[in-house]
């Protein structure tokens, strides 16, 4: 495939993405994309480091951006964005019932805060609490928490990039930047 084969919005696409300036916490690398999906893929894998710990990760995820010129039904579209958050938290914000209520709405209110209309939206909130015994006894007890989501992306696809940035840094525990606040981020 040569680069005049790549359809337009798709190069829009990719364009887009690479002009946003995520927040400086945001470790952000291109990954091999699955190919087996659509016609054209990029994923793109993030990390948010500990403050003075950068071997230890807050959260990590991928954001992955596939288009099928021809469109797929259960896509309702062109594009689809399919993301995954994994974040590591505190055992008393584990034990809370609406954990996963709670963190879906990260989903929902980072989509509708930086206007990336979408439609077709789902996914899933994982809890995984895990205990050591025996000769692990000594580990401390840990909790994660893993959001699944994917949705049909409308609109300028960098404000999509954005959104999954902020549910990464939601789950992180960042506090959000105030209102009216840019982050100048690194160049890619």
């Amino acid at each position: 495939m040569t680069a005049q084969d790549v359809p337009a919005p798709f190069v829009d696409a990719l364009n887009a993405l690479r002009e946003r300036r995520l927040r400086s916490e945001v470790r952000l690398t291109e990954v091999p994309a699955p190919a087996r999906i659509a016609p054209y893929a990029v994923a793109l894998s993030a990390e948010i480091a500990a403050p003075g710990s950068p071997e230890e990760d807050l959260a990590s995820g991928r954001f992955v951006l596939l288009h099928d010129p021809a469109g797929q039904d259960a896509w309702d579209g062109t594009f689809r964005a399919v993301t995954l958050v994994r974040a590591e938290l505190d055992a008393e914000l584990g034990a809370d019932p609406l954990l996963c209520e709670a963190a879906w709405t990260w989903v929902e209110e980072s989509l509708a805060m930086l206007d990336a209309p979408f439609h077709a939206l789902g996914g899933t909130v994982t809890r995984i609490v895990s205990e050591s015994f025996g000769a692990l006894d000594e580990r401390p007890s840990r909790v994660e928490v893993e959001l699944r989501a994917s949705w049909s992306p409308e609109g300028e696809i960098g404000r999509h990039l954005d959104a999954w940035s902020t549910i990464l840094c939601t789950a992180a525990g960042l506090p959000p930047l105030p209102e009216g606040v840019a982050t100048l981020g690194r160049r890619r």
